[in-house]
């Protein structure tokens, strides 16, 4: 076996773990929680995926003559369905979790109960409506394969950061259990995130994007440690969520 055979065969593995733990494509199974932090490299990498099953169904709706509200629905549901809303039920606990508790322990109880309170129900329709907004905003139908194609990978980007940068909030969880990403995991989530914007929109757009995307890692960072002493894996699905929305924002403005 040739050197590169072994590095190849563990990235392809890891590359599975991130796409086992983000969707419900049954193409792969998660051996452990450590796992995740070593598999984060492939997040952006898993999110191309998901933006592009997305992106082509919103065709398939354009092709058919569909407005583009309706196209655009069609696409979101498209990737809620392979992902499981994973991120959204994160933001959906994060919400109620910051805006309904007064100390950090009943913030965490919150966040780990599986009910949805008013804060979560509010922020996951207000995130609906722009993201399906946004979509329904673009001109050409080519700009949303795009745009929906950048924002699902360059936003998993910003999960890694912030996995990276923030200690966990619990000491059990999945989060806990996982740790923190590797700093080569980190930087080739980051490279592969900036070589997707710059693919898929233009190079001052995708500047943009990536500055957004930096300040909102950092927002999150600065809420998170406010309001938790740390993250979660509701806090980093809270991230996604919001970074999605950014990139969104920034292409089609």
């Amino acid at each position: 076996m040739t050197p590169s055979g072994p590095w190849l065969e563990q990235r392809t593995e890891e590359f599975k773990a991130s796409l086992a733990f983000s969707t419900r494509l049954p193409l792969a199974h998660l051996q452990s929680a450590k796992g995740i932090a070593n598999a984060a490299w492939a997040f952006p990498v898993v999110g191309l995926i998901v933006g592009l099953i997305g992106a082509l169904v919103y065709l398939l709706a354009h092709r058919l003559g569909l407005p583009a509200w309706p196209a655009a629905t069609l696409s979101l549901v498209a990737t809620l369905l392979v992902t499981g809303a994973l991120h959204e039920d994160g933001l959906a606990d994060t919400a109620d979790g910051f805006g309904g508790g007064d100390s950090r322990e009943k913030k965490l109880d919150i966040m780990r109960d599986s009910r949805t309170g008013v804060y979560g129900v509010c922020a996951l329709v207000l995130a609906l409506l722009l993201r399906i907004g946004t979509l329904a905003s673009f001109t050409d139908a080519h700009g949303v394969v795009w745009a929906l194609i950048a924002s699902h990978s360059a936003a998993r980007a910003a999960m890694v950061m912030l996995m990276w940068l923030l200690p966990p909030a619990r000491s059990d969880g999945l989060s806990f259990a996982a740790g923190g990403p590797p700093g080569q995991g980190v930087a080739a989530a980051a490279a592969i995130a900036v070589i997707v914007l710059l693919f898929c929109l233009h190079p001052v757009r995708a500047a943009m994007a990536a500055l957004v995307l930096i300040a909102t890692v950092a927002l999150m960072a600065w809420l998170a440690m406010r309001q938790i002493d740390g993250q979660t894996g509701d806090v980093l699905g809270a991230t996604e969520q919001v970074g999605e929305i950014a990139v969104l924002l920034v292409a089609v403005a």
